[in-house]
């Protein structure tokens, strides 16, 4: 297997390095063109000279020139005619293909076309223009019509079956009546071929783009996690370490020395962390605003959003504590911010005009977030379970909580959604 690889792979290489010589196509359509003049004259030379449609001459071609004085001048003339049209046919079946090689078409129709006319004329065609003959099929299947292609091909068959020959030309007959459809064909599949290769880098190519695409874009969103989250809770990890060194009078000496290794891990541990995010941020162009902490359930960041969202509308909107506010996880109040902030953007959509209570009730172990419209409440232009919805129920699972949604008592739309509530500062 790995001889015949070799094999094929010295094949290919030897056909690129022809390829590539300048002048190629056209240095071997003269030297066909040369083989098939070499041909048609021992040929004329050979054989008794047929006219066309059955006429024959009782002498060689080469016989009635060598014995031109003995002959009739007439019968001279026609001899020295004969064998120039046996050249010109030789020629005009095989030159084309150097002349015309940026042209596979009109290659393809000349040498089809003389060598029909070769065949069903003059009873003769030369092996350098079968060759011909096969090489334009190919290139015109290759890189032409391929209907064209196989039309040019199809006379041959029919000419093998009407039978008209005898002897060699018959034999060159069936060789074209096989390999000229084949030549076609195989052309028309190398060009199948190299599209679907084409094909296949072209979807490689946007594939690998979509992944990496698709990475920068996850890299992007596990920097802003750490960021938020856990970049978080080594930060208060190092300032609590450092709060209790200083303010717990007497602690042993041991005591303070540990907490203050304390803290100074938790700094390091920060500083990793930021050059992990730099090396996540470097090819997601993410600009400053991006790199800013995400929002929560700050005071300051809820009543912008709902200004924002009264802005927008042009209605009330109502924001509702209930409880004693406690400092939660920041994947939850980042949570609980987009589920409050998808939910006034679907009111906004689907409940226009409509006012909005947004609902925070801190119950210690839990926060139970309402966002209530007294709009015309579901209905077949707002599916129940949209992609807002699933979004916003998918954020509340994230962080283990749950979210169900739909009509509200009295009227309007409610979205309800039950999050953890663990008290960061009680520990």
């Amino acid at each position: 297997m790995d001889r015949a690889h070799d094999r094929g792979g010295g094949w290919a290489a030897g056909r690129r390095r022809i390829a590539a010589v300048p002048h190629a196509p056209v240095v071997a359509g003269v030297v066909l063109a040369l083989l098939a003049l070499a041909e048609s004259i021992a040929q004329a030379r050979g054989t008794p000279a047929t006219y066309p449609f059955g006429h024959v001459v009782s002498a060689p071609v080469g016989e009635a020139i060598v014995h031109a004085g003995n002959m009739p001048p007439a019968e001279r003339t026609d001899g020295a005619l004969f064998l120039v049209v046996f050249g010109l046919l030789g020629l005009a079946t095989t030159l084309p293909i150097a002349l015309l090689w940026a042209q596979p078409a009109a290659a393809a129709v000349v040498v089809s076309a003389t060598g029909l006319l070769s065949l069903a004329a003059f009873q003769t065609l030369t092996v350098a223009g079968v060759g011909a003959q096969l090489i334009a099929g190919y290139r015109l299947g290759r890189n032409g019509s391929l209907s064209l292609a196989l039309l040019l091909a199809a006379p041959f068959p029919l000419l093998a079956l009407a039978d008209p020959a005898t002897g060699e030309v018959r034999i060159l007959i069936l060789l074209l009546a096989c390999f000229a459809p084949a030549a076609a064909l195989a052309g028309i599949a190398r060009r199948a071929h190299c599209q679907a290769v084409e094909n296949a880098a072209a979807q490689q190519v946007i594939a690998g783009s979509l992944l990496e695409h698709t990475a920068r874009g996850e890299r992007a969103r596990i920097a802003r996690e750490l960021h938020d989250v856990v970049a978080h809770h080594i930060s208060m990890v190092s300032v609590q370490a450092e709060t209790a060194r200083l303010a717990v009078p007497g602690m042993p000496a041991a005591g303070a020395e540990r907490l203050s290794a304390i803290g100074d891990t938790a700094r390091a541990a920060l500083t990793e962390m930021r050059r992990l995010l730099g090396v996540l941020r470097e090819d997601a162009k993410t600009d400053a605003a991006d790199r800013q902490p995400q929002p929560g359930l700050r005071l300051r960041e809820l009543n912008e959003l709902l200004d924002e969202a009264r802005d927008a509308s042009g209605t009330g909107t109502r924001l509702i504590l209930r409880g004693r506010p406690v400092t939660l996880d920041p994947g939850v109040e980042l949570a609980a911010y987009r589920i409050v902030q998808e939910a006034l953007t679907n009111a906004r959509r689907h409940a226009r005009g409509a006012a909005v209570d947004v609902e925070l009730h801190y119950t210690g172990d839990a926060l139970r977030l309402l966002i209530r419209d007294n709009g015309p409440g579901p209905s077949t232009a707002m599916p129940v379970d949209g992609h807002g919805v699933s979004g916003m129920r998918e954020r509340a699972a994230a962080v283990g909580g749950t979210l169900r949604t739909g009509p509200a008592t009295g009227g309007g739309f409610l979205v309800e959604a039950r999050l953890p509530g663990k008290d960061e500062t009680a520990g």
